[in-house]
């Protein structure tokens, strides 16, 4: 099935079409266009979706009597569409082909990962004999973020004649990618204007209904050998038609080049002219080819991971459609990090706490990036200041899913597919995230040494969270302690007591402990910022000494619920019902989606020690042990070995994963405690997408998250590794089953830096520069230098 470089799907499945096509996506940062037949519209097994980044728009659509509003990510103008027919000299005319048609006989998709390019090769055979070998290679160009391109050979195996082919261009999509999303209003593309121009280009112009996005294609179709074309121009979309003479041991070909441009570029133009433009100065399709494969290496050769063996084939193709979602060309959007990708219409192309997980990678690879993407969170502090303002509370709250403008773009209410039932969506409630974005930018300052950023945006971020996490804790006499009540945790299950009439459960110790550790991070971010800057923030947020010192207070007397010697998941956890584990798997098999399960029985999961996912856990996913319990004594209480060992075990018991990223955590976790069961949830991580272990998910966008996540628990996890002022930090816990790796990374003002990583051993290159020595700290307290153009070994 795969190589080192190669991701392959010999035999044609249509079941598994939503998968393949979903995991062949080619994106270079900007937009994705999934791998989905050239052959086929949507409908069946094929789902041809193409994604800008960033491109959203909000339509209303009457749900169980109510109107509900979503905003979703834009599915584009299928640009791809290629239909074609035999018409043999000695026989009647064949019909349209594709993958579906009886006659296929062979069937190849091959992703080159290292170039960046799809390949399809079918071969149809008739009841004559008579045959007709197809071959499609799509690339979404690497080094011009508007070009794409599609080149088709057809041979023909015992006959002559010509291939009629009709080259179309298909404004007529919607957003009907998700099979529960279906009953919403899909229709987003209006005001369609199609024509032609010379040279093959057809063109088409539209825009989203709100906030009424711009967004202009101009596809070029070149054939040889050259032939007359006949163009059809409808409403929606444009038909070329071509009929190509052949014979057998000849190729006759045709190249689709698409521009794709849009009313959110910069600078400002007009969409259309732009994509005309663009596509008659678009090279031919070798030249695009040659330039797009060596941009592709170049972004291989900074963002690279390099794992022996079947893990390291799985990671590089986690690290391939990372790099196709944010690449260097995302550093110039604003764009947050979609949970699912550009691959798919899976949770609308929202925005989520995903980029926890994503942004460590970035941090080491490319920085420029990271930062970006926190951009996209502070031109969003206005409306997360309002957001806070509007649920009685100061600060910034961030929204648990956000879009374009930064909004709450949770839904309100959410289908059952097992029971068919409306239920009321309380995932709103997980104000965590701000905690998260707080994290990724202290984090992000302290990998890259970008203080700059830090004591500008990054402040403004930061400082607002802890403001709102003060603001949220109420001090409660009777424990003589502050709480956080009404929440959601990570979990996501649990969004109300057992018969309460108020959703929210009080004290999620992850989200208390969180926020602790935020406040703690602001105070020490004001101490740090030049006086002259802190002035200025202090008069800009109304910021003084007696607010200050609330959030020392807060910081240290958060309340943390702990039952039977174990951190609790939130206050009251210990006293919920204990679950039959084995009688339900016996019962339904699979229980990841356990909420499900239990709802269509007429239970709710409220009712039970039972987590969807890590939910306490995390704290030790984003917390070193020594770290993590000094913010427990921070906080005044006892956190060791033996009792987060008791916690660790103790929700392993009690987790459902029925999330991707959570096998992730839980693997991460035992990894750093050495747990003989690490490998396990590792691999599950692994295996998540690659072998859709959700149950049909994967086909409707990847788990960036996840895979993400993945890539970091090699880079970060098993080695330990922590980039700051001090330099190179490095404290490995050996995973037998992932012995040795070599990865690149920034750290500081170098970059290149070269990591190599064998059992008991570890080697730092640094490249050659003006730069100084990296400092590189080794267990038991050993600090040592690599001067540039250097390679060292050290014995761990």
């Amino acid at each position: 099935m795969t190589t080192g470089w190669t991701w392959r799907y010999d035999r044609y499945d249509p079941e598994r079409e939503p998968l393949v096509e979903a995991l062949c996506t080619l994106g270079n940062g900007r937009f994705a266009t999934r791998g989905s037949a050239p052959e086929c519209s949507a409908g069946g097994a094929h789902y041809p979706g193409t994604y800008l980044a960033g491109c959203y728009d909000r339509l209303t659509s009457d749900v169980a009597g109510e109107q509900v509003e979503n905003e979703d990510l834009v599915n584009l103008p299928n640009w791809t569409l290629l239909r074609y027919r035999c018409l043999p000299d000695d026989g009647p005319v064949g019909h349209w082909l594709t993958p579906d048609a009886g006659e296929l006989s062979h069937y190849d998709v091959h992703l080159d990962l290292r170039a960046g390019v799809l390949t399809r090769r079918l071969y149809f055979e008739d009841a004559q004999g008579r045959g007709l070998r197809v071959s499609h290679i799509r690339v979404v160009h690497m080094a011009d973020p508007g070009l794409a391109a599609q080149c088709t050979v057809f041979r023909a195996y015992g006959w002559s004649g010509s291939v009629e082919v009709r080259s179309v261009l298909d404004g007529a999509v919607t957003n009907a990618g998700v099979e529960r999303y279906r009953h919403l209003e899909g229709r987003h593309l209006t005001d369609h204007r199609t024509g032609f121009g010379p040279e093959g280009v057809a063109r088409l112009a539209c825009r989203t209904t709100d906030p009424g996005i711009r967004i202009a294609m101009a596809v070029r179709t070149v054939t040889r050998p050259v032939q007359p074309v006949h163009e059809t121009a409808a409403r929606t979309g444009t038909v070329q038609t071509y009929r190509l003479p052949i014979v057998p041991r000849r190729s006759v070909m045709v190249v689709k080049t698409l521009a794709l441009r849009t009313s959110m570029d910069r600078p400002a133009t007009d969409p259309l002219a732009a994509a005309v433009d663009t596509i008659a100065r678009a090279p031919a399709f070798p030249r695009l080819l040659g330039d797009h494969k060596a941009a592709w290496q170049r972004v291989w050769e900074q963002g690279e991971l390099h794992v022996p063996g079947d893990a390291g084939r799985v990671l590089r193709l986690h690290v391939f459609h990372l790099l196709q979602t944010l690449s260097p060309h995302t550093a110039d959007l604003d764009v947050g990090v979609p949970a699912r990708g550009l691959h798919g219409e899976a949770y609308r192309g929202h925005v989520f706490w995903d980029e926890l997980f994503v942004l460590p990678y970035l941090d080491l690879h490319f920085p420029e990036v990271a930062r970006a993407l926190l951009m996209y969170r502070h031109r969003r502090l206005p409306a997360a200041r309002a957001a806070a303002r509007l649920a009685g509370g100061h600060g910034a709250m961030y929204p648990w899913q956000s879009a374009s403008s930064g909004r709450e773009e949770t839904q309100e209410i959410h289908l059952n597919p097992r029971s068919g039932h409306w239920l009321p969506d309380h995932s709103r409630l997980q104000r965590h995230v701000g905690s998260a974005v707080a994290f990724n930018v202290w984090r992000y300052a302290q990998a890259t040494g970008d203080r700059g950023f830090l004591h500008s945006a990054g402040a403004e971020i930061l400082l607002e969270v802890a403001r709102y996490w003060a603001g949220a804790a109420a001090f409660d006499p009777a424990l003589g302690r502050y709480r956080i009540r009404g929440v959601v945790g990570p979990d996501e299950y649990h969004d109300a007591y057992p018969g309460a009439a108020d959703p929210g459960i009080d004290d999620n110790a992850y989200t208390n402990v969180t926020a602790a550790w935020v406040l703690s991070r602001g105070l020490d971010l004001l101490r740090e910022l030049p006086e002259a800057r802190r002035s200025e923030l202090s008069d800009r947020l109304s910021l003084d000494e007696d607010e200050t010192a609330h959030w020392e207070d807060v910081s240290r007397r958060l309340y943390v619920p702990f039952h039977q010697g174990v951190v609790s998941q939130f206050e009251g956890y210990g006293d919920l019902v204990e679950l039959d584990w084995e009688a339900y798997r016996a019962r339904h098999g699979d229980i990841r989606r356990l909420d499900r399960i239990l709802e269509a029985e007429g239970d709710t999961v409220n009712r039970y020690q039972a987590s969807k996912q890590a939910d306490t856990l995390m704290l030790g996913y984003l917390f070193r042990p020594e770290e993590l319990y000094g913010l427990f004594t921070r906080l005044g209480y006892r956190l060791d070995d033996d009792v987060w060992s008791a916690t660790v075990s103790y929700y392993l018991r009690r987790t459902s994963h029925g999330s991707t990223l959570s096998s992730l955590v839980h693997g991460w976790v035992l990894a750093r405690q050495k747990g003989p069961d690490a490998w396990r949830y590792c691999e599950e991580a692994l295996l998540a997408d690659v072998a859709d272990v959700q149950g049909g998910t994967t086909g409707e966008g990847i788990h960036l998250g996840a895979m993400a996540g993945t890539i970091d628990l090699v880079e970060r996890g098993i080695t330990g590794l922590e980039t700051g002022p001090e330099g190179l930090r490095v404290a490995p816990v050996a995973l037998a089953e992932i012995p040795r790796f070599t990865f690149t990374l920034c750290c500081g003002r170098h970059r290149g830096v070269r990591l190599r990583v064998l059992p008991g051993r570890l080697a730092v290159r640094v490249p050659a520069s003006p730069e100084g020595p990296l400092a590189v700290l080794l267990p038991g307290g050993r600090r040592l230098t690599v001067e540039p153009g250097e390679e060292r070994w050290f014995r761990l």
